[in-house]
């Protein structure tokens, strides 16, 4: 057959790629930044494409022409600079049944979620129902199915977010610990896709899916923090003001384009639990966690990307901070420090270049927060303190021996730079 996957290179859409391939389908992946993906799949075909711009018809037409199966596995948790939840999860979907609907009624696969209780009205799962009821009442042939909280080999988003739970030394601070967390492995996940895809699933049919046991967070937490090959360790439940504080900040930098899982959206799922539905559709039992856990041993690349997980935005806020106050410090004494400059032009001069690197300093420290600009920010931290280490070296290398090692502090930020670059990359 003939499948395109919406959301391709993401955490759930590149495995039932890789699936669907393996099973001798032809498959087109779809998604917005498609370069690192065609390098690892080459024997797909990708389209780059947004889905939040791809609201009409007509933006589709073409794009499903011969498909046999559209899977649809992109999404995102909440507004932000990167994302517009009512355009990609609503309107597009709406725009692709149209489109379907006057081609060869292409079978629809929805990788939804459980959009009722009191986190349904939020616009993550409200545009997700919103897109679900549309499909239903289309007449197409299609198969939505609703996947507890996901956990594969890979990790990212709350599954991300679990490991580095885990890995916290001495004690588990957890906020909601005695939440309901369902989860089911991604295998499972895939080969649930898969059966839709291939018919296995009548049309029409509605399905969660669940490992049979029911956990709270806390112990998916624990099992996670075994399967890191970590000594057990208390879990500290923290009252739900807590979380407040990191939500807000996740929220604001969801704003400037990073997807954290500590967003509010994610703390209001949690707060009632993530668990399957007893009516409708009904629920489709798989294996349970430790035993997909099991199947998959941990390597130590998964235990540094734990510990590395939460300390990322730390790392590039403390990049942020110091390179903002390098470029406000020196503004409350202009004059002196443009005094260093004075060997080799004059003092008007000299201002104006104190000006520009103070800016040049407030810019890039500024810029890194920004997701869509922190690698050139980032890029532009290395060469700008390399510039200023050559530049001291020739102006007044007597400052490498200066008591307050004003270059040689220079060292230490170039290799967090370093490492911020090498961890930049989210999936």
């Amino acid at each position: 057959m003939n499948i395109l996957i919406l959301g391709a290179t993401g955490f759930i859409g590149s495995a039932i790629a890789n699936r669907m391939l393996s099973d001798g389908h032809a498959v087109t992946g779809l998604g917005r930044n498609p370069g690192r993906a065609r390098l690892k799949q080459p024997g797909m075909r990708w389209i780059g494409a947004d889905l939040s711009r791809m609201t009409s018809a007509a933006d589709w037409i073409e794009i499903i022409l011969g498909q046999d199966v559209v899977i649809n596995c992109a999404g995102a948790l909440q507004d932000g600079l990167s994302d517009d939840l009512a355009a990609t999860q609503a309107n597009s979907m709406l725009a692709l049944y149209e489109a379907a609907g006057r081609s060869s009624q292409q079978r629809i696969v929805q990788i939804s979620a459980r959009t009722a209780g009191a986190a349904g009205n939020l616009p993550f799962l409200a545009t997700k129902r919103k897109a679900d009821e549309a499909l239903a009442a289309s007449g197409l042939p299609h198969v939505i199915l609703r996947p507890a909280l996901v956990l594969g080999r890979n990790a990212y988003g709350g599954s991300a977010l679990l490991r580095a739970l885990a890995s916290f030394p001495f004690c588990l601070p957890l906020v909601h610990a005695g939440s309901a967390a369902q989860a089911v492995a991604l295998d499972d996940v895939v080969t649930a896709v898969s059966d839709a895809a291939c018919g296995r699933l009548t049309s029409g049919t509605d399905l969660d899916l669940a490992a049979g046991e029911t956990m709270t967070l806390g112990d998916l937490v624990l099992l996670h923090r075994q399967w890191l090959g970590l000594p057990p360790a208390p879990v500290i439940a923290l009252h739900e003001s807590a979380a407040k504080p990191v939500a807000w900040l996740a929220d604001f930098a969801g704003r400037l384009g990073w997807r954290s899982p500590l967003r509010s959206t994610a703390m209001t799922v949690m707060s009632e639990g993530v668990h399957t539905r007893t009516t409708n559709g009904g629920t489709r039992a798989t294996r349970p966690l430790s035993a997909a856990l099991l199947s998959t041993p941990s390597g130590i690349q998964d235990l540094w990307f734990a510990r590395l997980y939460l300390l990322k935005p730390l790392m590039i806020g403390c990049l942020s901070l110091f390179w903002l106050l390098s470029g406000v410090i020196p503004l409350f004494g202009l004059e002196r420090a443009s005094d260093r400059f004075l060997p080799i032009m004059p003092p008007g001069a000299a201002v104006a270049l104190t000006l520009l690197t103070c800016f040049i300093d407030m810019l890039l420290g500024a810029a890194v927060l920004v997701r869509p600009l922190s690698r050139f920010a980032l890029t532009g931290m290395l060469a700008v303190s390399l510039a200023y280490l050559a530049g001291a070296c020739i102006l007044e290398p007597s400052l490498w021996l200066d008591p307050l090692g004003p270059l040689v502090k220079v060292l230490p930020s170039l290799l967090l730079t370093l490492a911020c670059l090498a961890i930049l990359d989210e999936r």
